[in-house]
Formats: structure tokens, sequence, C-alpha cells
């Protein structure tokens, strides 16, 4: 076994859209397991939007990345070493591994994959963070009722493709809002979505919203914030629920959006809007996890991995994916 680890690190802060200029690879001694821990050798990297916030300096829901250490991130991959009681060398462990080939966790934090079941990709995508983000962020924020309209923006993307297609299959009725024509193909010949259209083409988001939903909206997915969200809400019906998952339209701004204000409707319409973090169900996730499996296994639920070969490939893949150049999950596979 090799006795270095390459990973990237977190360079500099990003000022709007990152750089490359931002990450750094490097080469570190290979590290080591103490008592109670895995060492785990990475096949696949997830990359996320949350990993934006998680370079700035400041408060957040979670602790940001510090200069000069590693980039966060899900890993699946192979233990090496072992010094916890549930795991031995061979088995595959889904871990918070970060950007890097080799990362040393908690055993009590890592989750043990069977990759009979499934690819062990699909750990990071369907089956893992994304999965149970769509699950409990559809049934559990947004509530949604049989015969109701679900509108998910974000529609092509990891999370919001899957919500789409949980929502018919609570028989619900899903539009979708996504980037370029061939995801909006996506979503409605491949994933089963009612309907879609193309923001970047679109010139008037609230025609099109009410071309597609001409019922209103009941339940809505939201992912991107800004305008979309602003064209959204004027359509929601009486008593809607508002799902806030992400805001990535937001992310990479130097400034914030002066938006529409649009508190009265939730006065005039009775809406409910909820902001949510996956962590709030982690007591639940295994009924979540048996659910989507399911669901996978009957043809139910389909999902597709946008996948890139290779750890140096990492920070411009994230950078893409901020920009909206994915389908799906997107992974990075490494050697």
């Amino acid at each position: 076994m090799t006795s270095t680890n390459r990973r990237i690190v977190l360079a500099a802060r990003p000022v709007g859209l990152p750089r490359e200029a931002d990450f750094r690879l490097e080469d570190v001694a290979l590290p080591e397991p103490d008592e109670g821990e895995i060492l785990v050798r990475s096949r696949y990297l997830s990359l996320d939007p949350y990993m934006r916030g998680r370079m700035n300096e400041g408060a957040s829901y979670a602790p940001g990345v510090a200069l000069n250490e590693v980039m966060v991130g899900g890993t699946v991959g192979e233990v090496v070493t072992s010094r916890h009681a549930g795991f031995v060398a061979g088995d595959i462990a889904q871990v918070h591994g970060g950007w890097q080939e080799y990362g040393v966790c908690g055993g009590d934090e890592a989750r043990k994959v069977d990759p009979a079941l499934a690819p062990i990709s699909t750990s990071l995508g369907v089956l893992g963070m994304p999965g149970i983000t769509a699950y409990f962020g559809l049934l559990d924020v947004g509530l949604p009722r049989d015969g109701e309209t679900v509108v998910v923006s974000g529609a092509a993307g990891a999370v919001g493709s899957l919500v789409g297609q949980i929502a018919a299959i609570k028989g619900c009725r899903a539009i979708g809002i996504a980037g370029s024509d061939a995801k909006v193909t996506y979503v409605t010949q491949e994933l089963g979505f009612a309907g879609a259209f193309d923001y970047k083409t679109t010139t008037d988001y609230r025609v099109a919203v009410g071309e597609l939903c001409p019922e209103g909206v009941d339940v809505y997915f939201d992912n991107v914030g800004g305008a979309i969200s602003d064209a959204v809400l004027a359509a929601m019906n009486v008593g809607g629920r508002i799902s806030v998952c992400g805001q990535i339209s937001q992310y990479n701004l130097s400034e914030r959006e002066s938006g529409p204000r649009q508190t009265m409707l939730f006065i005039v319409k009775r809406l409910m809007m909820r902001g949510f973090l996956v962590f709030d169900f982690a007591e639940r996730y295994d009924e979540a996890l048996q659910e989507l499996a399911g669901w996978v296994s009957a043809g139910r639920l389909r999902y597709r991995e946008d996948v890139v070969a290779g750890l140096e490939q990492a920070p411009a893949a994230f950078i893409g994916m901020l920009q909206g150049d994915n389908i799906g999950k997107r992974l990075i596979e490494l050697d």
C-alpha cells in the first residue's frame, strides 16, 4: 500500500464563482486510524452544492473549511485498515472522507454498504444523502397529497430529479424547471414529469409556470431561489407548502439580489414555507433508504450519475456543477 495520500485543499476563499486557483492538489503522509476509526480508500467522491457555502468564512449550519485544509465531501470506498469492531478490511463504507484518496473516519459515523444490492456509487446519490433529502424534503416538509401539483426547481439535479419521481409515486403531478432542453427532455421523457420548461430560454417565468400549472401550485420544492422562486410563489394555491432545500442561484453572488417582497401572499393564501437540512431526519435515515431501495428495485425510481474521472478534476467538475452543466448526481471516480 502507498505511504502517501493525494488530497485537494481549500487554498483561497472564493469571491463569487469559485476558480480552480481556489483549490490546491497536494501529497501528504497517509493518515493512520486511531482506536474506533477506519481508514478508507475512496472509490467515489460526491460533489454537492452545499460545499460552496463551506468555502466561506463565518458561521453557518456547519463549520466552514479552514484554509489549507481538505475540502469536505461524502465518499464511498474500501476499508483498508479497521480499528473498529463493526468493520474489517475489505468492507465497503460510505464516509465523510473529503476530497482525498484516503480518509480516516470514526467507525460509528460510517455506513456499511452492500455492493451486491446496488452499485456502491448509489450510496452517494439515490441511496444516499440526495435520495434522503428528496424523500424527507418532499414528504415531511412539502406534505404532498394525491392529485396535487408539485413544482421542482433544479429538476434535473441529484435531488430534484428524485423529488419529481417521488411526487408521481405519491399520485401528484410533477412539473420541473431545469436549465437546458436536454434536461427538460430528460425529466419529462425519462423520469415521468408531467411537464417542464428551460429557464435559460424562457423570458417570462410567471407565464411558463401558469401554462404548465393551470390549476395553480400546491407544493414547491425550491432548490434555486431567486427570480424562479418568485414566479412559482405567485402561482401558489391557498394552503400551499414551500420546501426550501437550496438556493443555488444565490451562492456565488457578490451582492444579494433585491427581489419582490411577497410576504402578503403568505397571509392571503395561508402558505407555509420551511427550510430544512437532511440532518434533521437523521434518526429516520433507515426508513427512507428502505423505501428508496424498494422503488429503485421495482423500477419506479430512476437515477443518472454524471461521473468525472480523476481526483485532480474535482475543482473543475465542482465549478461546472455550480453552473448547471451536470444531469443527475455528479461524482468523481478515483483511480
